[in-house]
């Protein structure tokens, strides 16, 4: 899965050297160098992570992760600074911070990191891509190669669900909970065919495999 990172230091080595080991682990990565462009871009791409540095011009690094947290934003927080008391990490942990590494460290250990908070958290991630294929439930909004694509309710959690669960066979049981989760009448195979019939004529079919008396099969 392609998670999205925003990557606020103003240190452009840092910055760079930061982004390129996350970009080699197949992130799209932004990057800014004071506060106030990182609210801009956290509206506007919705990032799954930050790696945010305290000292910040314009507006700190806490200031911003304050700002989120107040603005409904759940982006995990990784947290750098070049030194830290017991006091200031909890006082970060109350504000949302994820984790902290402390200044100089290491750019391997940084993406080790970035990699185990996403596994932690990439589930409530604000936007997931797959091969040119994004979905943003905090906007309801879906898109292919850059094209918004409108799907009902039901088309719309069920690709949500399958996002979530790539590669893994999903029963059409497991589906009918997930769009009827207090439907007490019985629902056939049939409904779901048709709404997976549906997501492969408005998406690419390739993405949606039968698996034969299972279910069906999401693929990136």
């Amino acid at each position: 899965m392609e998670q999205t990172i925003l990557v606020v230091e103003d240190d452009p080595m840092i910055r760079d050297l930061v982004r390129l080991y996350l970009e080699n682990d197949g992130h799209e990565v932004y990057t800014c160098s004071d506060g106030e462009q990182a609210v801009e871009l956290v509206v506007e791409h919705e990032p799954c992570l930050l790696v945010l540095d305290l000292m910040l011009p314009k507006k700190s690094g806490e200031e911003v992760c304050q700002w989120m947290r107040d603005s409904g934003y759940d982006a995990a927080v990784l947290m750098l600074t070049a030194k830290v008391s017991s006091q200031e990490k909890i006082d970060g942990l109350k504000m949302g911070a994820d984790d902290y590494m402390i200044k100089p460290f290491s750019p391997e250990e940084l993406a080790v990191r970035v990699q185990s908070i996403l596994r932690r958290t990439g589930h409530i991630c604000q936007k997931i891509t797959y091969s040119g294929l994004t979905i943003k439930p905090r906007k309801g909004e879906v898109s292919l190669h850059g094209e918004i694509i409108t799907l009902t309710k039901i088309e719309f959690t069920l690709l949500y669900y399958f996002m979530r669960h790539p590669h893994t066979i999903c029963s059409r049981d497991v589906l009918t909970d997930q769009i009827y989760p207090n439907e007490e009448s019985v629902i056939t195979d049939r409904t779901i065919d048709v709404h997976i019939k549906h997501l492969r004529e408005k998406l690419e079919a390739r993405r949606f495999l039968t698996v034969r008396g299972m279910g069906y099969k999401f693929v990136t």
